[in-house]
């Protein structure tokens, strides 16, 4: 047999009971997630900034750099929405390398799920306590949802999972906005299906139980560029894509609340991070010039740490990633601040 079972993991119900969120997190979270899906059904004009760490690999750097948002957050409340990157799920392209905090929360370290979901969860809240924001994570497996769902307040499902059943099927129980990315191919059409799957109702199996949906009105299409034949990127910001985007949810008339969320980093900027204020500058010029853009896109996602770039695992730079390369401190304040100005 190919498959070794190697050690029982908690249930997310004694998980939860072992690391509690407090009424007061509670009560935080329910008011957060009804400001970001405000933005969703049209009801507030506040624009999204989904930003963070591409993954959260070390929890005092996470809440050091969650801490300095939360303080240009306040500054720009107005206008833009923050919701902090807190990714602690990675999808690898061949399932090699480091596959985010979940399983391994000492990077340098062996795997172990369960001190990687005992050490997310304490992340999470920390990062809530102190802050007062309520975060955005990758679902990776499906049945991750279950130890997750009383600290997230969005969720992005990737572009090699969105084809995927049981993240399609998994995110119409959901009760927070999810998004969908494009595939790695770039088929549109894949998105808008996964979208579709997400607002229906379905019965499935789920954590060993049969399991029956509401269906999710708050799941959108998120673009993250793609890759041609020859494995080079193609972008999908411009105004043309996002044109194309609002004449397919026309096509798709049985989706509600269309809804964008575009990603500057990934195949949109070819991994350069440097290129992602440009981008996100771009996505507002149309937005400016279209008021059909203009309602399709409730923000932006971008990849952000406190020093730019990245790191080998085992270097030791403080707050610089270990996966894909981010917008540094300095860089992403200075982007935050020029996006409440020019909205």
């Amino acid at each position: 047999m190919a498959l070794h079972q190697i050690k029982k993991v908690p249930t997310a119900e004694e998980i939860r009971e072992e690391l509690p969120v407090s009424n007061a997190l509670a009560a935080l979270k329910k008011e957060r997630d009804e400001e970001i899906a405000k933005v969703f059904t049209g009801e507030s004009d506040k624009f999204i900034m989904i930003i963070g760490p591409c993954s959260a690999d070390n929890e005092d750097a996470v809440c050091d750099y969650v801490n300095r948002l939360a303080k240009v957050a306040e500054k720009v409340k107005d206008k833009v929405l923050i919701i902090p990157r807190i990714y602690t799920n990675k999808p690898r392209t061949t399932g090699a390398g480091y596959k985010g905090m979940l399983h391994q929360p000492d990077p340098e370290s062996k795997s172990d799920l369960y001190g990687g979901i005992i050490a997310i969860r304490k992340m999470h809240i920390r990062a809530m306590a102190e802050t007062g924001l309520t975060a955005a994570d990758e679902m990776l497996y499906s049945e991750n949802w279950p130890y997750m769902e009383d600290i997230l307040s969005y969720v992005a499902i990737g572009a090699r999972s969105v084809e995927d059943q049981q993240h399609r099927l998994t995110a119409s129980g959901m009760d927070v906005p999810v998004g969908m990315k494009n595939p790695t191919s770039g088929d549109l059409t894949v998105m808008m299906n996964s979208c579709l799957a997400g607002q229906s109702r379905h019965t499935f199996l789920f954590s060993g139980w049969e399991t029956k949906t509401d269906g999710n009105p708050l799941t959108h299409c998120i673009l993250r560029g793609a890759l041609n034949k020859h494995g080079q990127s193609i972008s999908n910001y411009h105004y043309e894509d996002l044109m194309q985007l609002t004449d397919l949810y026309a096509q798709f008339d049985k989706l509600i609340n269309p809804a964008c969320i575009v990603d500057a980093n990934h195949n949109n900027s070819g991994k350069k991070w440097d290129q992602q204020p440009r981008i996100v500058k771009e996505i507002l010029h149309s937005m400016r010039h279209s008021e059909d853009i203009k309602k399709l896109v409730k923000g932006v996602m971008v990849e952000s740490y406190i020093e730019n770039g990245c790191q080998k695992i085992g270097e030791g730079v403080y707050g610089k990633s270990i996966t894909d390369p981010c917008l540094g401190w300095e860089l992403s304040e200075k982007l935050i601040l020029e996006v409440a100005d020019l909205l």
